[in-house]
This record gives structure tokens, sequence and C-alpha cells, in this order.
């Protein structure tokens, strides 16, 4: 043991050389040294030096950042292009894969993903789940539990989903869509999928990953796709988040969804009559049964009075509040807010994928790289569908040509299918000035295959309407190719209109006041002080002293001392300032109408001082002088006022020569009142 101390014990800088001994054998393609048991280990790189210092830098340097790298980029944050993770985009290619239309069984498409996903399939069940309850890009039936109560969802085997119409129309294109092979080389599967709709503000999406996070709330469906057009055409847009479980939300720190930002949600609660108090749209992040919790810890520690509460919830949100009868209910309302999770404060932070490297985005960058992506892929879908029709005029044109000047005439006689392609081609040359390209010898092969029921039966006035029809897409196409912006916009509008019904905005927006939790609190505790020894507190120890007042257990309290010196502090159950204490008493922080009405002597033989101060706002638990600081200052008289009221004191001198008044009036209304 005394020799594992002393290599633990020795410190010495990492080498961040990259040609360390330990790992210049592994430069140099050299294959790393067997271990004690003579196999050879992972942690062999982990050398002793003959020192007997273990160096880490090989592990730190490949094995850790390749760790972070993974969950980073493959796992815990979304890409910007489509706004999936890796388990979302593989899920989605899998019920593509497998959609017939019919519901498919979740336990049976957690399979199908395994092919695609090297993870277990827990995970991929709890990531299929949190996107059905998203209701936007997978139709489920069954139990998929409760976002509102926090319900779990049913075992894969019970329940079934299907791609959504939505999903169908605007997420998935063969043509347009980037491959890559899968983890074990055998298929294929998505770099990210063409979506052509800003999929991540909708949903929004968490993840956290290794030395960063991701947190980006879910933002309105309609007022994205009008934040999309108005980018489009040129004009200025503001997002702000929109929560399923409704609620009200204050965005004004929202600060576009980067980090610094943040936005307080309320639940909403309305008041059934006097002593009945019913929360109908919860925060988003909790669930009723969270808020149930909370209102009852709330309660049993004393920070409101409350009855009864039940809940209620099925398909909406109903939390039956039954308040005491001797508590306000408005006050119990502000004091839910305060003490409950009736409000809470999310703190977004918009992190994303972009060029293999994790950036920090707004929300409204997001949203404009998100249009121009799409208005990119609506134009390759054009200039696609338009080579397509190309083709289409170019095969069309040519077997008319080939049937009606009778020239599959020439292949006989061929002795060969090389002669037979001569002769066609032959054949062609007066003809090929009136097509659009050459003609290749896949064209003449195609030609030759044509069956002789379609020669024989070939209507050339039909087969120059379908030309014509041709020729009329590719102008279409054209044209909306070099009015692309036009074209996206209208895209836009067609997918707001046929999906954006029922999904008007579900949080309100508000500004709230900022309810101070000692004005709402309940008065649960009483304040007593023992001033010869300098002990305060609201503990059972305490209950001999003298009572100072009653007061909560998140109360601040202010202490003097004889000699003018305070502090002020939160209340505890026990708690030492000094022995002789002068004046206690529950502290209001911004208080300006409490004023402290002091007459002093400044220093042991000093004058008589005497002045009017409010004390408003100080550092908690540093001391400070009501006094000019004078070394053996005394409080002669101080009075503490909570409507600003203003004494007079009668002082009475002793006799002596010359004195014409022994009873003087010191008025503090007279004085102005200033700082402390």
């Amino acid at each position: 043991m005394a020799e594992e101390k002393d290599i633990i014990g020795r410190e010495e800088p990492l080498n961040e050389d990259a040609s360390t001994p330990e790992t210049a054998g592994d430069a140099a393609g050299e294959a790393p040294a067997a271990g004690p048991q003579g196999k050879a280990g992972k942690f062999d790189r982990l050398t002793q030096d003959e020192g007997g210092v273990r160096k880490l830098t090989g592990m730190y340097k490949n094995w850790f950042l390749d760790y972070a790298s993974y969950v980073i980029l493959e796992r815990a944050v979304p890409h910007v292009e489509d706004g999936l993770k890796p388990v979302q985009r593989r899920i989605l290619h899998a019920m593509k894969v497998v959609d017939d239309g019919r519901y498919n069984k979740v336990a049976n498409i957690v399979g199908q993903t395994m092919q695609y996903h090297p993870h277990g399939d827990a995970s991929i069940k709890d990531a299929l789940v949190q996107l059905g309850q998203k209701d936007l890009l997978i139709d489920c039936q069954g139990n998929w539990g409760n976002i509102l109560t926090g319900d779990e969802a049913a075992a894969g085997r019970y329940i079934e989903a299907r791609l959504s119409k939505f999903a169908n129309e605007v997420v998935f294109n063969k043509k347009t869509t980037e491959w890559m092979l899968t983890y074990d080389g055998r298929k294929e599967e998505p770099v990210t999928l063409p979506i052509k709709f800003p999929l991540l503000l909708a949903q929004g999406s968490d993840g956290i990953a290794v030395g960063l996070a991701s947190k980006i709330l879910p933002h309105n469906f309609v007022e994205l796709i009008n934040a999309c057009i108005a980018h489009l055409q040129g004009r200025e847009f503001q997002l702000y988040p929109d929560f399923p479980t409704g609620g009200m939300a204050d965005v004004s720190r929202y600060n576009d969804g980067l980090r610094g930002g943040a936005v307080k949600v309320r639940a909403k609660i309305s008041k059934i009559d006097k002593r009945t108090l019913a929360i109908t749209e919860i925060p988003y992040t909790t669930t009723t049964e969270s808020i149930k919790d909370s209102i009852i810890k709330a309660n049993d520690k004393g920070k409101i009075k409350i009855k009864k509460v039940d809940d209620n919830t099925a398909d909406r949100v109903e939390i039956v509040i039954q308040v005491s009868p001797d508590e306000s209910s408005d006050k119990t309302i502000d004091a839910l807010y305060a003490f409950t999770d009736c409000e809470v404060s999310i703190a977004p932070n918009a992190c994303l994928i972009w060029e293999d490297k994790p950036h920090f985005l707004g929300v409204s960058e997001i949203l404009r790289r998100s249009a121009e992506h799409t208005k990119w892929l609506l134009g390759r879908e054009l200039e696609i569908r338009l080579g397509e029709l190309n083709e289409a005029w170019h095969a069309a044109s040519l077997e008319r040509i080939f049937i009606e000047n009778k020239l599959y005439q020439l292949i006989e006689g061929s002795k060969s299918r090389e002669e037979a392609y001569a002769a066609v081609d032959k054949g062609l040359e007066p003809f090929k000035k009136l097509l659009r390209r050459e003609v290749t010898l896949s064209d003449v092969q195609r030609l030759t295959e044509l069956k002789f029921i379609r020669i024989s039966r070939y209507d050339s006035d039909k087969a120059d309407n379908e030309i014509r029809q041709i020729e009329e897409d590719i102008k279409s196409t054209q044209y909306d190719l070099n009015h692309l912006t036009e074209y996206a916009v209208a895209y836009y509008e067609r997918i707001r209109d046929k999906y954006g019904k029922g999904r008007e905005r579900r949080t309100e927006l508000r500004e709230f006041d900022n309810i101070e939790a000692t004005k709402v609190a309940v008065t649960n505790a009483k304040l007593y002080v023992d001033r010869a020894e300098g002990f305060f507190g609201i503990g059972k120890s305490m209950k001999d002293a003298e009572l100072v007042c009653d007061c909560s257990d998140i109360d601040d309290v202010i202490v003097f001392t004889k000699d003018g010196r305070y502090v002020i502090t939160k209340v505890s159950d026990k708690a030492f300032f000094e022995k002789g204490i002068y004046y206690i008493g529950v502290f209001k922080r911004n208080d300006e109408r409490t004023i402290y009405n002091v007459l002093y002597r400044d220093g042991k033989n000093g004058p008589i001082m005497m002045k009017r101060c409010a004390i408003k706002a100080i550092t908690r638990d540093k001391e400070y002088d009501i006094t000019k600081g004078t070394p053996k200052s005394e409080i002669l008289y101080m009075s503490v006022n909570p409507n600003g009221e203003a004494e007079v004191l009668k002082v009475y001198f002793k006799p002596r020569p010359r004195l014409k008044k022994v009873i003087v009036d010191l008025d503090f209304s007279t004085l102005a009142i200033k700082g402390r």
C-alpha cells in the first residue's frame, strides 16, 4: 500500500505530445505490448514510466473525444436540415419502408428500426412514443400515454402506429434524399430526410450530450408557416413558443431561444367560488401529478393554506383546490405561483448539428435556414420533374417517328441485334434534328423491343395529345423554376390550409408581475430573541425566549446592536449575532414605507445626532452601520415605523446656571428622509 500511495500522490502534467512513448508505437503501426497475463488489452496504453507515474494522454486524446463526438453527433443533438436526432430519423425511415397505409404494431416498428439503429429496443420505443405524443408525424392507435398526467404508454405489442398524411407529404422523397450505409453495411439509410417544413421548431427537442445540451421549445404550426412565408417575401417575423399543455407564458426574456434566455410559464387558475380554485391548463415540462404533489408539499410546509386538492384530469386538465376558510383565494393563487409547480422557468438552449459540428443558432436563424432549405428542395424536385418530362417527351416523339415512318421494317433481314440497331439508327438520321437531345443506344434498343400489338394499335392523334400535354407540363414546370420563391410560398400556403385547422395557438402570451414569495407566504412561524445572549430564531429551542412577532420560514430579519451595527439575514431555527441585541424585526426588501427614526451619540463623548432613513436593499449577511461608524457610538433612541410616522421626543436637561429651557422637543418630521 505504501508504494501505491506514493504513485498516486505524485503529480506531473499530462503529456499532450502526440509522439509520447506510449503512443509512438501505435503511430508507427506496431502492436501494443501484452498485459501482465500475456494478453493485449485496451488499457495497455496506460503505460508506467520509470518514475512510476501513469499517463492518461492516449485515453483523453482519443477515447473520450471519440465518445463525446459520437454522443453529440449521433445521439443527443438534432440536425439543422431536418430537425431530427438519428433515432427519430431511423424510426421514420423504417416506418416508410413498411408503410402500406395500415397500422403496424409498435413492437414491429421497433424491430424494423433496429436494422438501422445500433442500440437497444427500449430507447427506440421511447423515442417513437415521444414522436407520437407530439401529434404531427405519426398517427397513433391505442394507449400512447398522456402528456398531461405523465401516464406511460402501453407496451409495444398493444399499440399501433402509421405515418400521418402530413408526414407522407412533407417528409419523404427518395429522389432528393442523400443515402449512406447503415452501421453494419447491409442497408442504406438517409443522411437527413428531405423535410420541407420547420419540424425542429414545431416539435421542439431536448438532449443532453457530453459537455453541452440542447433545449429547443415547440412553436405554433401556423405561426411557423407564416414566418416562413414572411422570410421568403423579405418581411420581418417574430417567433415565440407555443406549448401543447397550454398555460400562460412570459416571453419577454426569450432571447430568440439562445443561451441565457428564459421563459416563465404559468398554469391557468380560475375561481369556481370564494373557496374553490380550478387549474385548467398546466405549464410545459410539468404534469398534473407533479403539480398536485408540489401543492401538497407546500401545504405541509405551511407555505399555503388549503383544505383539499383533487386531480380530476382525463382528456382535459382539472385540478380542484379547496382553500382554507381563513385564507384569501387571491393570495392563495399568488402563493401557488410562488411555491408550487404552477409556475416554472424554462431556459432554452438552441444547439444543433450543422456541417458535422454543434452550433448555437437562434430560432429565427433556424427558421430562415429551414425556409431556404425547403425552397432548395422544391427547386430540386422541379428540376428532377423537368428532366423526367423531357425524357418522356423524347421517348414519345421517338416512338411516334419510329411507328409513323414504319422504321420497324428496317429490322427485317438483320442477322444480329447489332445490325438491327444500326439499321434503325440509320433510319432515324433524317429525324434527329427534330429531337431535343442525341439518340442513344438505349433509345434504339427500347424501340426495337416494342411489341407488335402496340405498333399495330398505335393512335397518332392520341400520341399527339400526349406529347402536347407533356409540353404544357414542361412549360409549367419551367415557369415554377423561374419563379421559385412564389412557388415555395404557394407550397407553404397549401400546407397551412390543408393541415393547419385545429392547430391554433394554445399558450397565451402575457407579461407577469414578479411575485415576491415573502409577501404571499403564510405566517407559519414565530420569531423569538434572547437579547442578552444574542440569539434569535424560530426553532423549538427558542420558545422560552422573548416573542418578537409572527413570520414565515422564508422571511429575512434585521438585527441591530446598541452601538448601531446591523445585519440582515435569513431567518433560521437558531442563530447568533452578538450579545446585547437592541432591535430585531422582519425585513421587507425594497420597502420604501418603513422609516427608521434614530437618535444616537457619535462616539464616546461626541455630539448627539438624529436621522430618518429607509433601508431598502442591501447585501444579505453583510454588516452595516446605522451611525457614522465612529467607535463607541451608542443608539439612544430608535423607532421603526411601517407607515413612515415621525414622533416628537421630549429631552430633559439637568438644571444648570443660565439654562433657560430644561425641556426641549425634538420633532423628527423636520428631518428629510434619506438613504441609510
